[in-house]
């Protein structure tokens, strides 16, 4: 250690002015960034505790988040507020159990204190008003919602009079942009939330006044030209989305380019069949009546008749005393009805608008250094067809439905995003990493500097000793002071190197 210190001494001896300070302000700066890095790597790691607060929300957090005694930052729109990360979720727990933040609207937390005495109309109202509240606050947290308000319509209920017709109905009003399968969820959500409510009678509005589910509800879904337009796009769209990204992955991203046009059948049908099989017979029922009738022989002497018989007058040449006699008679009559049960099946089918007719695709290719052979190319054409499910019957049908060419494309392909979204999702890795890039950029600079940093160069010549052949000291030899002052006069430079070394040694040599 102490010779490097004396080296050390050494060099720093035999640098100039300029090189010294140049040395000294590096090592300071340094210093300071290496510091600097540092301290801002040890900073504690802000987390959101709440972002998207209302005016009253943020100054609730706020006072809660001073009372607690932690560290706070404001986000740049004033919304939003970060705390250190091991003090997330202690933080949220202290403020959930105060009901801090409320939120947009009231909540069932309406009904967490009793009030007697209110009337039946007020107690439904503070219902419908939680159930928006709790609504809009469930809303809120989908993805690309800002805020949301829910309005609902429910029609009275009354005892001795009922609206068949009316039914209740639902509005969302939402800051933000969302996509379609978003406002579909939407939509449900609220449906399944309120009772009797439908799906096709709630209605979506963002904050720019577009209405979201124009052309989503099943009765209107082409019942206009503009409905009808919205769905070809969507299934257009779908289909050449499907395509392209099978392209992309095989081709390469940027590769392709693919369109289709599709060909809808927008009349809605609907069909009632009954079929009977009469071979199918089931046995439902089977009565069996047996009837029998019996007569015996009567004597008309003994046994005289009664009733309007009796008071007729018999008729001429006819004993009235004269026996009559009669014959044993049996009569026995038999029924017997079977039902039977015949086979039927009733179908009814409703065949729903969006059918598709006819579909055709136009793709591009991006040409290569050597161009594709026809036989790849109908082979990407057939890989085409597959993919959009198109049934041909032969191949020039297929080149008609599916045109495949391979052309020029202007502009390099977009970069791919995965590394730069786990950047994003993963920022400490970020600013450490950054650190120690800075770091190490400041050490090679101070190094590069150290290197090319060299003491002043001194040439040494050696003195032509012919000059001083005839001085010489008392003692016969040596270096007088006459010939030392004329060596200092001829190379002060010499001496000047001779003498910072002879310093540095101690005047041993």
């Amino acid at each position: 250690m102490k010779a490097f210190l004396a080296q050390f001494v050494q060099l720093w001896r035999q640098l100039g002015l300029n090189q010294r300070v140049s040395i000294v302000v590096a090592l300071v700066g340094v210093i300071g960034g290496m510091a600097a890095l540092v301290f801002w790597s040890h900073r504690p790691h802000l987390q959101l505790l709440y972002g998207r607060l209302g005016e009253k929300d943020v100054a609730e957090v706020l006072s809660a988040v001073q009372a607690a005694g932690v560290a706070y930052e404001m986000g740049t729109s004033g919304t939003s507020i970060y705390v250190p990360a091991d003090a997330v979720h202690k933080l949220r727990i202290q403020l959930a159990t105060k009901g801090v933040p409320s939120g947009e609207g009231v909540g069932f937390e309406v009904f967490d204190r009793a009030n007697f005495g209110i009337s039946d109309f007020v107690q439904r109202t503070n219902f419908v008003r939680a159930l928006q509240g709790e609504l809009s606050r469930t809303i809120a947290q989908l993805q690309g919602v800002r805020s949301a308000r829910v309005l609902i319509v429910q029609p009275e209920n009354r005892l001795l009079f009922s609206d068949l017709k009316a039914k209740p109905t639902a509005s969302v009003f939402i800051e933000g942009s969302i996509s379609v399968e978003s406002v579909n969820a939407i939509r449900f959500l609220v449906a399944n939330a309120v009772e009797s409510l439908r799906a096709d009678d709630v209605a979506v509005v963002d904050n720019r006044g577009n209405v979201l589910t124009d052309g989503l509800n099943e009765d209107s879904q082409v019942g206009t030209a503009s409905s009808q337009i919205k769905l070809r796009k969507s299934v257009e769209d779908y289909f050449a989305r499907k395509v392209e990204t099978m392209l992309s992955k095989v081709l390469g991203a940027g590769t392709a380019v693919v369109r289709v046009s599709a060909e809808l059948d927008t009349e809605s049908t609907t069909r009632t069949e009954e079929k009977y099989d009469p071979d199918g017979q089931v046995l439902r029922s089977e009565v069996t009546t047996d009837e029998s009738t019996v007569t015996n022989e009567v004597d008309g002497a003994k046994n005289g008749a009664t009733g309007a018989s009796a008071n007729t007058p018999a008729p001429p040449g006819n004993d009235p005393t004269a026996k009559g006699t009669g014959k044993n008679s049996e009569q026995v009559q038999k029924n017997k009805t079977i039902n039977y049960e015949i086979n039927k099946v009733t179908m009814n089918a409703v065949r729903a608008p969006g059918t598709v007719a006819r579909i055709t695709a136009a793709v591009f290719v991006a040409a290569r250094a050597q161009p594709r052979t026809p036989a790849e190319l109908d082979a990407l054409r057939k890989v085409v067809v597959n993919a959009l499910g198109i049934k041909a019957a032969d191949e020039k049908e297929l080149a008609k439905i599916v045109t495949l060419e391979e052309v020029a494309f202007d502009g390099a392909p977009a970069p791919k995003t995965g590394a730069m979204d786990f950047v994003r999702n993963n920022p400490d890795i970020l600013k450490h990493g950054f650190a120690v890039i800075v770091a190490l950029g400041l050490v090679f600079v101070f190094m590069r500097m150290l290197k090319k940093t060299k003491p002043d160069e001194i040439p040494i010549e050696i003195l032509d000793q012919s000059q001083f052949a005839g001085v010489e000291g008392s003692n016969g030899g040596g270096i007088t002071v006459e010939k030392l002052n004329e060596m200092i006069r001829q190379k002060p430079e010499n001496i000047g190197a001779a003498l910072r070394g002879w310093m540095v040694t101690g005047g041993k040599n």
